[in-house]
């Protein structure tokens, strides 16, 4: 009898142990999503400074089989090298990158224009394209009788002054702390990766000496191919963007569209984000083309078409089969998610985020079958 109370007892608080544990996880683990919703952008800027000193620690190894140089040197090697080639194409082309890019603004202006009004002629609704003015006239009735009263009738009044002047204090006010933000978080993410990138065994280290001593060997082997991974799919993307830039501007100079060479840029900029990148440089390179005519812009769109094959098609399977295998489909909507609660960061990342993601689930069904096949 006395056994079985004790049984019972037994049982009592190991339940009770179990919904604790279970509701401390719970609760820790609602923590964590909220402060990761909260803190995403910040998240995000850290991860983008780990993924650039990946690709730093990436090139200096690459470098390291070449020559026989300490790490630091290698990577001051190649951080010169880096930024003499950014300072080259900079003072060699600055004035025409400035130059096309001011055109390449004025010509996708003018072409949004130009498909508003042909929305419009179309009769469909363009309502939502219209920029309000406040400070437009709101109507023309209001004729003055005398010239004298018509001269003192147009000048604003000092409500409208102050209104024009506080919009434009606050328009410049926003610009200037948008243009500080982004410097900001360049020079953030530039840090971060120097930093990384001088001392990776450190923070390697770092992070597997917080994880239980039980759990470090299963934890290193994840570190170790996460960074493998991203090593391989970096150095790939970093060839396929520079192909992408290199046939595209030759392309739109052979055809003969102005801002080629800025056009060139932005799709192998683009092209670091699979698949959203590669249309939204299609699109605006099919729009600069409009420009020239029908004729350029069917060859830009041609263009474009061979660029996204030669991208999907050869690159990524000769030069990424052994990075990363991710289903585009799979790929789409795992961006497009990320894409709609993070913004930008979100769309930029997914791909190396979900690297990290499929690493982690690849080893664990690894460890599994493995187990399976012990027991």
């Amino acid at each position: 009898m006395a056994g079985s109370v004790d049984d019972r007892l037994s049982v009592r608080n190991d339940l009770a142990w179990a919904i604790a544990v279970g509701g401390i996880g719970t609760v820790a683990f609602a923590a964590l999503l909220l402060f990761t919703w909260y803190f995403a952008a910040t998240l995000f800027l850290i991860f983008a400074g780990m993924l650039l000193g990946v690709a730093l620690n990436a090139m200096t190894t690459m470098l390291g089989r070449v020559v026989k140089l300490p790490h630091s040197l290698r990577l001051t090697i190649v951080c010169l090298a880096l930024a003499g080639l950014l300072s080259g194409v900079v003072f060699l082309g600055g004035a025409t990158i400035a130059q096309q890019a001011a055109v390449l603004s004025d010509t996708i202006k003018s072409q949004l224009v130009g498909v508003k009004a042909f929305l419009e002629k179309n009769g469909i609704d363009t309502s939502y394209f219209e920029v309000s003015n406040p400070a437009a006239p709101s109507g023309g009735s209001s004729t003055p009788a005398t010239p004298g009263a018509a001269a003192t009738h147009n000048l604003p009044s000092a409500g409208a002054l102050a209104s024009s002047g506080g919009a434009i204090v606050s328009q410049t006010f926003k610009l200037l702390l948008g243009t500080v933000s982004a410097v900001g978080n360049f020079f953030i993410v530039l840090f971060l990766g120097l930093a990384f990138a001088a001392q990776p065994s450190i923070y390697r280290n770092g992070l597997l000496f917080i994880v239980p001593a039980r759990h470090r060997t299963r934890a290193t082997l994840i570190v170790d191919r996460i960074g493998d991974t991203l090593e391989r799919w970096l150095i790939a993307q970093i060839i396929t963007m520079f192909a992408v830039f290199l046939v595209t501007w030759i392309g739109l100079a052979v055809i003969g569209i102005q801002s080629s060479f800025i056009l060139g840029i932005q799709a192998g900029l683009l092209a670091f984000i699979p698949t959203v990148g590669a249309l939204l440089g299609g699109l605006i390179v099919v729009l600069a083309s409009l420009a020239s005519g029908w004729i350029a812009a069917a060859s830009a769109f041609v263009l474009f078409l061979g660029v996204h094959a030669l991208e999907s098609y050869v690159l990524t399977p000769i030069i990424q089969r052994q990075a990363l295998d991710i289903p585009p489909a799979t790929l789409f909507a795992f961006q497009i998610l990320l894409g709609v609660v993070f913004g930008i960061w979100g769309l930029a990342l997914a791909l190396p985020l979900m690297a990290v993601v499929k690493v982690m689930i690849a080893h664990f069904k690894a460890e599994e079958s493995s187990e399976a096949v012990a027991a």
